[in-house]
């Protein structure tokens, strides 16, 4: 049976890379990956995945209205599909994690998802919500405080590196306007 994945982390804990890792695995082997990631990421351009350390890889972008069912089982009438990896899971919607879910229940293809898990006021994000209900396999990969321990959460900052507490849960960035961190430190800092 095709399983749903659900690979969460903090920022800078190498979830692009993974994917690309994974994807890079598939295709050595000579089977065919289909790749998505948000489209409201278009730092590399619409339809990049790239990672820090410097992979990139073209993929389909979703939006909010973007049916991943019914484009992932076109693609697979065209020729055998062995997975599914999706970047920046979090900005899924619920029903198209249930629409991946069916990916693999009706499909038989693996579905494997990569985002954050909780936003910089540490709420979770709607697709990560569905993820972590529904996904058959979860995984946390890693990421590093400054002190040296496991970072979890997503500080937001400003221009002048202080804390930001306010504002829409979807902002687009990197090194630039998040820092990783332990929640023991994540609070420090908000509380300046």
């Amino acid at each position: 049976m095709a399983k749903l994945y659900f690979y969460y982390a903090s920022m800078n804990a190498g979830k692009s890379t993974t994917l690309l890792q994974a994807d890079f695995n598939y295709r050595e082997r000579g089977m065919a990956t289909m790749l998505w990631t948000a489209g409201v990421d278009d730092r590399e351009g619409a339809g990049q995945i790239s990672s820090r350390i410097g992979l990139t890889a073209p993929a389909h972008a979703f939006e909010a209205g973007t049916d991943l069912f019914g484009a992932i089982a076109a693609r697979a009438d065209e020729g055998p599909l062995a997975c599914v990896l999706v970047d920046e899971a979090q900005f899924l919607s619920r029903d198209q994690v249930l629409a991946l879910a069916r990916v693999c229940d009706e499909l038989g293809i693996p579905v494997l998802c990569y985002g954050l898990r909780t936003d910089f006021q540490g709420e979770l994000f709607p697709g990560s919500a569905a993820l972590l209900g529904l996904a058959d396999i979860l995984v946390e990969l890693k990421a590093v405080c400054e002190c040296g321990a496991k970072a979890i959460m997503n500080l937001r900052i400003d221009a002048q590196g202080h804390a930001v507490n306010e504002g829409a849960q979807m902002a687009i960035g990197g090194n630039e306007r998040y820092v990783a961190l332990c929640r023991r430190h994540f609070m420090a800092r908000l509380r300046g």
